[in-house]
């Protein structure tokens, strides 16, 4: 038997008014900033500590992986985001043809593609503390 695990604040925060989807979905810009000045540090940290050590393939996939996180998943999140917002946006402004309800679903898939990236990074910042430490 499959049982589905629901996140019980995020099924609450769907039947929430706009403007506190609203203020999560700026959080989730503040967070998306905050991680791109992590990905920065981790890339001077593992220049500095690589510097002396040349066709390493560890670190030149580590490298490799944070230009994809940088460039995709932050990127695509963000525009994402910026466009739910806009979303937002238009309902507030009562136009034709969209409903709350449009916005909340899109909350919805947005809320599940953060929650997917921030568990990733997290395995990612673990395993770049690990090669960190090795070093």
């Amino acid at each position: 038997m499959d049982i589905l695990i629901s996140n019980p604040k995020a099924q609450y925060l769907l039947g929430a008014g706009l403007d506190v989807l609203h203020f999560e979905s700026r959080e989730w810009l503040d967070t998306i900033n905050f991680h791109k000045d992590e990905v920065r540090f981790f890339e001077d940290l593992l220049t500095k500590k690589e510097a002396s050590k040349k066709n390493n393939s560890d670190y030149e996939n580590m490298l490799k992986n944070l230009d994809k996180i940088h460039n995709d998943l932050f990127n695509d999140l963000e525009e994402s985001i910026i466009e739910h917002e806009q979303l937002l946006s238009r309902i507030e402004l009562s136009e034709k043809g969209l409903s709350d309800n449009d916005y909340r679903q899109k909350h919805q898939h947005i809320h599940n593609k953060m929650d997917t990236f921030s568990n990733d990074f997290k395995t990612f910042k673990k395993i770049v503390f690990d090669y960190s430490k090795g070093l």
